[in-house]
């Protein structure tokens, strides 16, 4: 059977365009492709139309916007998962257009689908104090308590995504009189971040310990399971949850690490290095949701103007009285 004009520029955008010509990450990718992949089956399924047979003719901004429709009402997305998916379209739409200008107009159309507007999120993080709790939490007299203290150790001196850290290769690592660990984040941007003292002491003896040491491990993963495969992002879950709720996840360790150093008086463009933001805007989330520092910021410049002399509430004509004084 000849493919679909959709098939072959579908495949071409998820397996030649995105990795090669954009550059973009893995994980970008399987999300595109597990977005595709979802709104066929919803058209086979809701729609009638046979995957091998849908065209770009019916890729169309009604269809689009039956199929977000479906993914709120019917599945129970939230507005973020909708946009992501809407993105996908989007991103796959200006290839199109580039690759086949006859379909330009479909398209445009389908480019005007607009966005949901999304209530920003309200950012968890752990204080100093249930951050030193969990710390203290993980066995160090085992071989996987150790294994344990420095993941999370590690999760939160670095800020690092949950794909950064199971991504790490021994390599990644340097431990001299300067120890950083190499990043890589989206976009396959590498950036450097520096390790505290006692970190670097726990990933010294976690190396040696695992014999990682040796010049032909230095691809090994640094964190791995029982086949000795680097970790999936539910295996390190599942070590954070043995010290949480399930409230415990990487990213909530990321936002912990802003917010902290936020709190410790560190500029906003070191926190967004760190944390491998293209852009400030982002990292001022953090700024925006700290109300400690909004308290402490107006304190800092509030002058006192209320009269010197306070009224005696369980007297209402001498709260009256003090109320003419103010005019």
């Amino acid at each position: 059977m000849k493919p679909t004009d959709f098939a072959k520029h579908l495949t071409d955008f998820l397996s030649v365009y995105l990795p090669g010509q954009r550059g973009v990450s893995a994980n970008t990718i399987k999300s595109y492709r597990d977005t595709f992949s979802l709104f066929l089956k919803f058209c086979q399924r809701e729609k009638g139309i046979k995957v091998e047979k849908f065209t770009l003719s019916q890729f169309t901004n009604d269809i689009i916007e039956s199929f977000l429709s479906w993914l709120e009402t019917e599945r129970g997305n939230g507005v973020a998962t909708r946009n992501q998916r809407l993105a996908a379209f989007h991103s796959f739409c200006r290839y199109v257009q580039l690759e086949a200008p006859e379909h330009i107009l479909l398209c445009q159309r389908n480019l005007a689908v607009s966005f949901k507007k999304n209530q920003k999120p309200h950012i968890n993080y752990l204080s100093a104090e249930d951050m030193k709790e969990i710390l203290a939490k993980p066995d160090c007299t085992s071989s996987s308590g150790r294994r344990d203290l420095l993941l999370l150790s590690l999760l939160y001196d670095t800020g690092a995504r949950v794909s950064e850290l199971i991504d790490l290769k021994v390599k990644d690592v340097r431990l001299d009189d300067y120890p950083v660990v190499r990043l890589t984040g989206k976009g396959n941007k590498v950036r450097y971040v520096p390790l505290m003292a006692k970190t670097a002491t726990l990933l010294t003896g976690y190396i040696s310990e695992n014999k990682l040491d040796a010049p032909q491990k230095s691809d090994s993963p640094l964190f791995f399971n029982r086949q000795y495969q680097k970790l999936t992002r539910p295996g390190v879950t599942y070590i954070l949850q043995k010290y949480g709720d399930s409230k415990l996840t990487p990213h909530l360790f990321r936002h912990t690490k802003a917010m902290h150093l936020l709190q410790a008086g560190v500029n906003l463009v070191y926190i967004r290095d760190l944390l491998g933001h293209v852009d400030i805007t982002t990292t001022e989330v953090y700024a925006r949701a700290d109300t400690e520092m909004k308290r402490a910021a107006l304190e800092s410049v509030y002058q006192d103007l209320t009269p010197k002399t306070m009224p005696t509430w369980n007297n209402d004509e001498g709260l009256m009285a003090w109320l003419r004084n103010l005019s």
